[in-house]
């Protein structure tokens, strides 16, 4: 007899009802999930919102509190400190001397005609012209030059102009008195002969201790090193009125063509031939 064949169990397929259901459940989580971001985004606006009405609130309330009295307050603290700052500025400036600008001789760079004289440039005026600016005009400015360069000394009247100590020197280039101290005399810039003042006077007595020869090198020797002694001494007053903060410099004299050839030849003045001595022997002591 034969055996039965062995029955072989098939898997039952799925229903059509099955399948639809786990697909409706896949949409519901979906739904699930969508409707949970939104009501999170929802109540994240919702905490948010009232964040920035207060700010906005609190911006409104402070300008309503910033009104005029708050502006006038902030000009006045304004206007006192550029105050301070000034009265603090010009006391620096003037030395200790004010704190309101009031300075006596202020500064070149605070003065208005500073500035004019940068806009119409350097003057050029000749002796004749310069001789107007000596101070006996009261409309005029007082002006000196030394080495053909002119300077504004308006700043300092009782000593340069009429009456003045140094009144001498207002109107004109009196370089030659600076150097021989003959402010009456030597008002003139020609410097010709003005090393004389520092050569020893010659004495036959004295110059035959010396040979020919030597004795023309040591002339030679001496008269360099007075025309050194005249340029330093001229220098130094060059430069002081070329550094000084109250005397501006506002231009240059006009020399006449062939000048100072066209004049004489100026003598040593008085007061500083006087101060001549005779050459010193070699080997004698100073008395």
């Amino acid at each position: 007899m034969a055996s039965p064949e062995p029955t072989v169990r098939r898997r039952k397929p799925e229903s059509k009802d099955s399948s639809a259901s786990e697909t409706e459940q896949a949409l519901k989580r979906v739904q699930t999930l969508s409707s949970d971001s939104d009501d999170t985004k929802k109540k994240t606006a919702v905490q948010k919102q009232p964040k920035s009405k207060k700010k906005k609130s609190k911006a409104a309330e402070e300008e309503d509190d910033y009104d005029g009295w708050n502006i006038a307050l902030d000009i006045v603290r304004v206007v006192s400190f550029l105050f301070l700052a000034s009265c603090g500025l010009s006391y620096l400036v003037s030395n200790g001397e004010t704190f309101f600008w009031g300075m006596s001789n202020p500064p070149k760079y605070l003065t208005k005609a500073y500035y004019k004289e940068l806009i119409r440039g350097p003057l050029y005026l000749t002796p004749s012209e310069l001789a107007l600016y000596d101070g006996t005009d009261p409309n005029l400015p007082i002006y000196l030059a030394i080495n053909w360069t002119i300077y504004d000394v308006s700043s300092n009247p009782r000593t340069y102009g009429p009456g003045g100590s140094y009144h001498y020197f207002a109107g004109c280039d009196a370089a030659r008195a600076y150097v021989t101290g003959c402010f009456a005399e030597d008002r003139s810039p020609d410097m010709r002969g003005v090393e004389e003042m520092y050569l020893p006077l010659d004495d036959p007595n004295v110059d035959k201790h010396w040979s020919r020869q030597d004795l023309r090198e040591l002339k030679t020797k001496e008269r360099e090193e007075a025309l050194k002694k005249v340029h330093d001494g001229l220098k130094h007053w060059v430069d002081f009125f070329a550094k000084s903060d109250k005397y501006r410099r506002v231009g240059y004299v006009k020399m006449p063509k062939g000048w100072p050839g066209t004049e004489p030849r100026r003598p040593l003045c008085e007061t500083a031939a006087k101060g001549r001595k005779v050459r010193k022997i070699p080997g004698a002591k100073e008395e």
